[in-house]
């Protein structure tokens, strides 16, 4: 091997690198036969062994030392070792993989001799070699069996050894890097990074870690159903020197992906497409000038730092990329997350000062007497069922736990998180893997191609185990729960508390090497009103360790089951409820950011009277010696009352029940009162709009303040639904046939958000005024938008988001509709849009007007006024008036001028 001071790592900080193309379709020209491919080693070999390409780096070693040179004699920087398929899993099939070192040693020294020849005749121009390592024939996340959803044809075990295997030979023969490619199931891509970190320790030699992903639908996700963001945080805890894209697509299909990889990913970004699409014989047709008329904007528009061809590509496309390499512009990556980012097949990122984060507690065998039940009896489609109704009712984690001494634990949890992950409802979410047993934990991640939670690790065993508990759940790519206690016990005392976080957060960052805000801190959340003295500073104590940990150990999470806090008072809901609540109230603003709470809590906070509020609030802040007493009234109250005081809403007027059956979530008495109101207003659609979203949009300013969170809006949400139900045939036959369309309106929350409420409603109440709405759901990719729009010809659109990337990505979707040519007007709206955020970021990048509407109700005003011709000059001066007042608060104007000029560049690739 040639010895330079040239590495990979140094030479893609200075340039954009050619890989080399199609291996493949390079041996395809030669036409070898079967006899090629089994030379005198396997010319005794009772089967077929035609097609096995990796084979020929030991039968026919010419033919692919002759196809390493074509490409280093195109340009190419990098070429790949013909090992794709050099594992003992895929050469099982042929009945070779006793030969898997042999083949994998001979195919890294043909790679390396020509290399290193290269490298020799130009010292100023080192080439590499990079390891590939192929994806398999087998899948550690889906199942070979439609019957049968919880089988898997192999275990992460099982994969990881084989590629363990063989990535110690492709390391210790010298290559410069290790590519894990064509990767379709991240389980298999974690078991195969898995394997090469501990290869490289093995061996003593480290080399960079590439990955490379295929997608297998324009939606952008992979055949195992994640996203490109979801990926990116599965792999987040593995060493990862670039990721990219190859396969699946040409270079104009892949460009809008590669475009969002280098916007998300923290990494150098490589990508290497098909020469074009297959037509219907599978021939790729595609010429190397076409192929560089399209490759050109990935290569000079900074978006990539390695540049290659897979499939149809040939010496010929890659020496293209020569006449522009030169001119190209590397990508510079972008900064990591400083917050934690979870995953199931959709992200979902976890900031401390945001919303707070609820875990669905249901799936848990200690919890939930139902869920046992089934797991015993084996009805793992019902038990499903309960983990789709927590997701649908706004959990954001399931937690899972099977920790039951009637069951057989491991079996159990590796079975129902392989069902999990076999239905997409269930597992676009994270999982927390909840169990006392740490081999139970350790087969759980083996089984999650998302990034995960462990539930958890403590110092209770000491500072070794800790240690090496925690490297093992950083090995697996997940975050971790860390509860509060140590060899002394549990810290149950606020001095306790801080005292055993502070030490296992330097141990874990400083030690471990662990990303603090891979760190989720339970302070142990423990039951007060126990009758026991020193309980009653319990709650208190964890409120005010929560805001210590928040303010002294930065990045770190707070979470805590809150159920915990009430086993006093089990046997009353409403009590357990209300204490729940104003707890969680306090505990939030002090800094806990997630819980294990139940979705389905029928109290709020804003519920409560100011004597149930007192009185709960001194029992939980510990301000009185006899505030038990009171609770204790409190609940008798409630216990006589029966549901006397708490249906006093039921004696309102009828606009005020309805809007009290929104707020809260009740659907009991929905048909009855809305049969009512029809008797009030002629016209039902006036029964929406007015009180039935009066109560959304106090639902939509409680949820703004921090005082309603995600599930109880999913509640508001399925009752407005119940209620619009009811008056559809109602609205249907009061509209004339002589109706005309107001006109049509394409709704999105857009690429990277899963809430749809808020537009559901926005739909709703516009469809309800004659307008025709094209709803293209959740996550939709800003190109999708665009074409859709462009294709139905739409008078608006309106795009909707909860979280806070929604915001960065609505600009991307009003730049390429500038791009595009569209000035339609478009909408803005969701929980964290704002005016002035509108004002300032998103309509400077779109010549037609921009329009921030509050609430569901002034989408209908807003957009006749939009679409009135003898209206929308005057309205939208307006707004225009009042977005430069609010610009002109910002020192300098230009970004937003500057941002119109890019964003017409910016023209997609469908039209070109």
């Amino acid at each position: 091997m040639i010895m330079t001071e040239k590495s990979l790592q140094s030479e893609i900080k200075k340039r954009v690198l050619v890989l080399d193309g199609a291996m493949g379709t390079m041996i395809q020209r030669y036409n070898l036969r079967e006899e090629d491919f089994r030379g005198e080693m396997f010319a005794s070999h009772p089967g077929l062994l035609k097609g096995n390409n990796d084979l020929l780096c030991l039968t026919r070693p010419d033919v692919i030392s002759a196809i390493h040179r074509k490409y280093l004699e195109a340009g190419a920087d990098i070429i790949e070792t013909n090992t794709f398929s050099s594992t003992r899993v895929s050469m099982a099939d042929y009945g070779v993989e006793d030969y898997v070192p042999q083949m994998n040693r001979a195919a890294v020294r043909i790679a390396r001799t020509l290399a290193d020849e290269y490298t020799a005749a130009n010292l100023s121009r080192p080439r590499f070699v990079v390891g590939s390592v192929g994806p398999t024939n087998k899948s550690c996340s889906i199942s070979p069996d439609i019957e049968n959803p919880a089988l898997r044809s192999i275990t992460f075990d099982e994969l990881s050894e084989a590629y363990y295997e063989q990535m110690v030979i492709l390391i210790e023969e010298g290559v410069d890097g290790i590519l894990i490619e064509t990767i379709f199931d991240t389980l298999n891509a974690k078991a195969a990074a898995f394997a090469a970190e501990r290869a490289m320790k093995d061996v003593g030699r480290k080399v960079p870690l590439m990955l490379s992903v295929t997608i297998a639908n324009s939606g952008g996700r992979t055949l195992s159903g994640q996203t490109l963001e979801a990926f990116c945080a599965s792999v987040s805890n593995f060493d990862i020197f670039s990721v990219g894209l190859n396969c699946s697509f040409g270079a104009a299909q892949m460009k809008p992906f590669i475009r969002r990889l280098a916007s998300i990913a923290p990494y150098y970004i490589s990508a290497y497409p098909n020469a074009g699409l297959p037509d219907e014989m599978g021939r790729y047709l595609q010429t190397p000038e076409m192929m560089l008329e399209e490759v050109k904007d990935l290569i000079l528009g900074g978006m990539v730092n390695i540049i290659g061809g897979c499939c149809g590509t040939t010496d010929e496309h890659i020496r293209k990329y020569s006449e522009i390499i030169d001119q190209a512009r590397p990508h510079v990556p972008v900064a990591a997350p400083g917050h934690l980012v979870l995953s199931g097949l959709d992200s979902i990122d976890i900031v401390p000062e945001n919303n707070f984060i609820n875990i669905g507690e249901r799936c848990n065998v200690a919890g939930s007497r139902k869920f046992l039940r089934l797991i015993r009896e084996k009805n793992y489609d019902e038990a499903l069922s309960i983990a789709r109704e927590q997701v649908e009712s706004g959990a954001q984690i399931l937690d899972v736990n099977m920790d039951d001494g009637m069951l057989e634990v491991r079996d159990e949890m590796v079975n129902f998180l392989n069902l999990v992950a076999s239905d997409p409802d269930i597992s676009r979410v994270p999982v927390m893997i909840d169990s006392s047993r740490w081999d139970v934990i350790e087969a759980g991640l083996k089984c999650l191609q998302g990034k995960s939670v462990v539930n958890s690790i403590s110092l209770k065993e000491g500072e070794d185990e800790f240690v090496r508990k925690a490297r093992f759940i950083m090995d697996y790519g997940a975050s971790v729960v860390v509860m509060a206690f140590d060899e002394k016990g549990q810290a149950d005392t606020f001095e306790r508390k801080i005292e055993v976080c502070r030490r296992a957060y330097d141990i874990l960052v400083n030690r471990v090497g662990m990303k603090p805000y891979n760190i989720i801190f339970d302070p142990n959340i423990l039951a007060i009103g126990t009758g026991i003295r020193e309980h009653d500073s319990y709650a208190l104590d964890f409120i005010r360790a929560a805001e210590w940990i928040h303010n002294n150990l930065p990045g770190a999470s707070i979470s805590g089951g809150v159920s915990n806090l009430s086993f006093s008072f089990r046997g009353n809901n409403f009590i357990r409820e209300a204490l729940h609540a104003v707890f969680l109230h306090h505990a939030i603003m002090a800094g806990m950011n997630m819980g294990i709470v139940n979705p389905y809590s029928s109290v709020r906070y804003t519920d409560l009277s100011e004597r149930e509020l007192s009185v709960l609030e001194d029992f939980i802040f510990n301000r009185r010696s006899d505030a038990l007493a009171d609770v204790m009234a409190l609940a008798g109250h409630e216990v006589n009352a029966g549901n006397d005081s708490r249906n006093a809403w039921r004696q309102l007027s009828v606009d005020e029940r309805l809007s009290y059956s929104l707020q809260n979530g009740i659907t009991d008495h929905i048909e009855e009162d809305i049969k009512e109101a029809l008797a009030l207003y002629p016209d039902p659609v006036q029964i929406i709009e007015k009180p039935l979203m009066n109560g959304m949009n106090i639902v939509g300013d409680l949820f703004a303040k921090g005082k309603m969170f995600l599930p109880q809006v999913v509640k508001t949400a399925r009752t407005m639904k119940k209620a619009v139900n009811i008056l559809q045939p109602y609205i249907e036959q009061n509209r004339t046939s002589s109706a005309t369309s107001s006109g049509k309106v394409l709704l999105a929350t857009v690429k990277g958000d899963v809430h749809d409420i808020g537009k559901n409603i926005v739909s709703v109440v516009m469809a309800c005024n004659s307008f025709e709405i094209i709803d293209l759901g959740v996550m939709v990719p800003a190109e999708d938008i665009v074409r859709a729009a462009i294709d139905n010809k739409v008078d608006a659109v309106g795009l909707s988001g909860l979280i806070t990337p929604s915001l960065d990505e609505m600009i991307n979707v009003v730049s390429l509709m500038e791009a595009a040519g569209l000035r339609i007007p478009v909408l803005i709206g969701g929980a964290t849009t704002s005016m002035r955020h509108t004002a300032i970021k998103i309509a400077p990048h779109y010549s037609g007007p921009v329009v921030y509407v509050r609430d569901a109700s002034q989408n209908v005003p807003v957009l006749k006024k939009l679409l009135d011709k003898s209206l929308s000059e005057h309205f939208i001066r307006e707004i225009n008036d009042e977005y430069l007042k609010l610009r002109t608060n910002l020192a300098d104007n230009s970004e937003g001028v500057l941002s119109l000029q890019e964003a017409r560049k910016r023209k997609p690739d469908f039209f070109s």
